[in-house]
């Protein structure tokens, strides 16, 4: 049953068997062998993938309730004593999981030594694809996201601040306007990122910014604008310290650069009680 689903999600065997630690036959026999008990093919085979066919995509959510069945009746015997155990998945935009999971992460587990919490950094679309598809039981995202296959919660706020290098040739200029921001050359977030669309929601449809970089990690970012390549946006938390030491100064732009930090999952993903459990930590957090 479990290969079964990883396979349906994740659309192959290879994949599948890494998952689940198994090898490629060991998944592959697996499979042949539920399709020969029920008596039904559940995939189409295609090259190396594997598609549902219409048998494979009516069984999934039953097959996927009857594993969530079996976890909750594993939770429940192994924690007579009110302990938590098991891991827990979590899928975060890069500022979120980059300046505040570690932290939040080390501290719940010094008072829950016996779970595993996994971190996966991604940027907020990839969030919004991951949790649908069950392969995080929560995420974290920059902005908000009106994906109606998930729960959204508002988790906490933030702020964007435009940055520059030291020497570069807009210090002391004091205001800035949206005309000398375009001018400016950039340094960006990929397109997907809630970083980037804050900006470009900010600026507005009328602006066109002069990008010459795009990079995935805000490390990168900073160290780009530090060496004088252009101009950045990215949240306070990820500037604060290079700010305070005076190796990048912030802008005042005029730009509503505010936004949410959003906490996502699946109605349908079984909630056990290490997931409620962490879930009230990130709220009281």
């Amino acid at each position: 049953m479990q290969v079964y689903v990883h396979v349906a999600r994740l659309g192959g065997i290879g994949q599948a068997a890494r998952q689940l630690n198994l090898s490629q036959s060991a998944t592959s026999q697996s499979l042949t062998e539920l399709e020969r008990h029920l008596g039904v093919a559940l995939f189409e085979r295609s090259g190396k993938r594997l598609l549902l066919n219409e048998a494979g995509r009516r069984l999934l959510p039953q097959a996927e309730q009857l594993l969530d069945g079996l976890q909750r009746f594993v939770d429940q015997a192994r924690e007579p004593d009110g302990s938590l155990h098991g891991s827990l998945v979590i899928s975060a935009s890069a500022t979120v999981g980059t300046w505040l999971m570690p932290g939040l992460i080390g501290r719940f587990s010094e008072f829950h030594p016996q779970v595993d919490i996994q971190l996966r950094l991604r940027n907020s679309e990839d969030v919004v694809r991951d949790v649908p598809k069950l392969e995080a039981d929560l995420g974290l995202l920059e902005g908000r996201t009106h994906e109606p296959r998930l729960i959204a919660e508002h988790w906490r706020e933030d702020e964007l601040v435009v940055v520059r290098a030291p020497g570069n040739r807009l210090a002391g200029a004091g205001a800035i306007d949206e005309a000398a921001l375009a001018s400016e050359p950039w340094i960006l977030r990929e397109a997907g990122s809630g970083t980037r669309a804050v900006l470009e929601n900010a600026l507005g449809s009328g602006v066109r910014l002069n990008v010459r970089m795009e990079l995935s990690q805000p490390e990168a970012i900073k160290e780009a604008v530090k060496a004088g390549y252009g101009l950045a946006c990215m949240s306070r938390l990820a500037a604060e310290a290079e700010v305070r030491r005076g190796e990048l100064m912030a802008l005042h732009a005029p730009l509503d650069l505010r936004r949410a930090f959003t906490l996502v999952w699946h109605p349908e993903r079984y909630r056990s009680p290490l997931w409620q459990a962490f879930k009230v930590f990130l709220a009281e957090a």
